[in-house]
């Protein structure tokens, strides 16, 4: 890396981003260790990292949303990339980090206008005073200063309020670190606040999981027309989401239900009806307990 750049510290009980650039990419990080966000220079509204690609597989369920909140903005990546690509989405950024939001030009977030705006602030308390019904997708994607979700960004309080923000069939989708307990623990909290439609979805790389929750109708919508559904999306949208695809479409098998065929229809010509002597009654053997195979979907956040 050939350059540096710290924001003056403003509040110590948030974590300071570093930006770096090496002519290829600028970086935002938090730590030595993980990487918070990256822009590239030939292409800045590209999802660069494998986690945000995931995050927009709420397109195979809410393929035009119209309005999306995001908790966190990091370096923009999924704002930048929503606002480019859904021209027809109100998209809302909440970012409590007045560090991270000093930062913003540097990834070339757009400014305030129109369908977008960053709002600084606390996302959780932006989310209590919600309307019911306001949003088509929340997009959660808030870490602490040791890169873990801060519990306001992860209690069962603040899931209840991602879904009364929801309009009917939105979508969630929350960002987490992939570690164990704490993953699974929160993955059964928004399994509280969703019930069955919730599912956990592989990052391939970066130690993340992303979580995926909406209501029962959408995912089976969705379930038997995947395929289609992803064919539908613009191109830009088709190359993000082709590694995400497979993954959620067997996630999704407990939802599909195979179309039922019509009966062919039955002879009315009575002269080409064969008739036949019905046969004599044949004993009936006991019929032996059938046991209903149970479809088991995963719960646990941890690597699989």
């Amino acid at each position: 890396m050939n350059q540096a750049n710290k924001p003056p510290v403003s509040d110590t009980t948030l974590p300071s981003p570093v930006v770096e650039q090496d002519g290829e990419s600028v970086i935002m990080s938090f730590d030595e260790v993980s990487v918070q966000s990256r822009m590239r220079l030939d292409d800045p509204t590209a999802l660069d990292l494998d986690y945000s690609r995931v995050m927009m597989a709420f397109l195979l369920l809410q393929p035009q949303p119209a309005s999306i909140l995001m908790i966190g903005l990091g370096g923009g990546s999924l704002a930048k990339y929503c606002h480019r690509h859904l021209p027809q989405a109100r998209i809302t950024v909440v970012e409590i980090n007045p560090e991270v939001m000093a930062a913003r030009d540097t990834f070339q977030v757009p400014a305030d206008g129109g369908l977008f705006s960053v709002v600084p602030g606390d996302g959780a308390a932006f989310l209590a005073t919600t309307p019911r019904d306001s949003y088509d997708v929340i997009l959660v994607d808030g870490f602490g200063p040791e890169g873990e979700q801060p519990e306001d960004l992860c209690s069962l309080a603040f899931y209840k309020t991602c879904r009364a923000a929801l309009r009917p069939s939105g979508v969630l989708m929350v960002n987490l670190q992939d570690k164990e307990p704490q993953c699974s623990r929160l993955i059964g909290r928004i399994w509280q606040m969703f019930g069955e439609p919730v599912l956990p979805l592989e990052v391939v790389c970066g130690g993340n999981l992303v979580v995926l929750a909406s209501d029962d109708a959408a995912f089976k919508a969705c379930a038997g027309s995947l395929r289609r559904r992803w064919r539908e999306l613009d191109a830009v949208h088709q190359g993000t989401l082709e590694d995400v695809l497979p993954g959620l479409e067997e996630e999704l098998k407990p939802w599909w239900t195979a179309p039922v065929r019509a009966k062919p229809a039955a002879a009315h010509d009575a002269e080409a009806v064969v008739r036949k002597p019905k046969a004599a009654a044949k004993p009936v053997a006991a019929k032996s307990d059938v046991k209903k195979a149970s479809v088991q979907r995963k719960r646990s956040g941890g690597k699989r």
